[in-house]
């Protein structure tokens, strides 16, 4: 069994590949910050997909996923834990668990909201168009020591600012890669996938000298994204106190349709 999963972590056709009940990440997983573990985007759509798959009385649509990363990510086989919170033919709230073992490295609370087809009135959605054309933009330099899921995992495209840019930032991503082999990525997914990209795509220090990680990610969804491309106009607000704030408004190629928000803990790389 270890000779299969270290053949599946080298491997990056799938961000994750399924082992029975368990996920076995590849090194297309890799974040920035430490190359033993990985970026928050693989998790939170893995736990995104697991969300959606939790049956519901009525059809549902996810409209919010609050995370909370508790620990960093392995690159070790992981399992999901589900449960409703509470189920009803309007709204239903289900939380899951990422675990590396016993330990519980990262969880969501998830808002689903059943589904309609209202007819409403013409103008009452606000004009927002996307920053120019899906995929269109510079490719973006990797920062940190490069590949990982930046690299292989997703193909980011600068419209506004860039990674050796400080300040607010505007990017096209693209998932280059299946969340889970063999399967193709749902919208929420996706949305999720690319959500906990803000703080990098708009940081205002430098990373060889400071860390801004975000031990969380909230997203918000006022309807399900389309296509493979999504967009983030992302800014950073950092403080002297070693807190900060990352927002995003998320696009696809019709306009808005979310937001993303990151809390960040900032300090001096030692």
């Amino acid at each position: 069994m270890e000779a299969v999963v270290e053949h599946y972590v080298s491997m990056a056709e799938a961000l994750y590949f399924p082992d029975g009940h368990r996920f076995v990440p590849t090194v297309a997983t890799t974040g920035p910050w430490d190359r033993k573990a990985q970026h928050g985007g693989p998790s939170a759509a893995l736990l995104a997909r697991a969300v959606e798959k939790v049956e519901a009385p009525v059809p549902m649509q996810v409209t919010r996923l609050t995370y909370d990363l508790l620990r960093p990510v392995p690159l070790t086989p992981l399992e999901i834990c589900t449960n409703v919170l509470r189920t009803g033919e309007r709204t239903s709230i289900v939380d899951a668990s990422l675990l590396a073992g016993d330990v519980e490295v990262m969880r969501v609370s998830a808002m689903r909201m059943r589904v309609g087809d209202l007819d409403l009135p013409k103008g009452v959605t606000p004009d927002d168009p996307p920053p120019g054309e899906p995929g269109t933009g510079e490719l973006a330099i990797s920062f940190g020591e490069g590949g990982g899921y930046n690299d292989q995992g997703c193909e980011i495209r600068f419209v506004e600012g860039g990674f050796q840019h400080p300040g607010p930032g505007t990017a096209w991503v693209r998932l280059r890669l299946p969340v889970v082999a063999g399967e193709e990525p749902s919208p929420v997914v996706r949305a999720a996938a690319a959500a906990d990209f803000g703080n990098g795509l708009s940081s205002v220090l430098r990373m060889r000298d400071w860390l801004y990680i975000n031990p969380d990610l909230t997203v918000h969804l006022a309807r399900p994204p389309a296509g493979e491309w999504l967009a983030l106009r992302s800014v950073t607000y950092p403080s002297s106190a070693g807190a900060g704030l990352a927002e995003s408004a998320l696009y696809d190629a019709s306009g808005r349709f979310g937001r993303s928000v990151q809390s960040l803990l900032i300090d001096r790389q030692r």
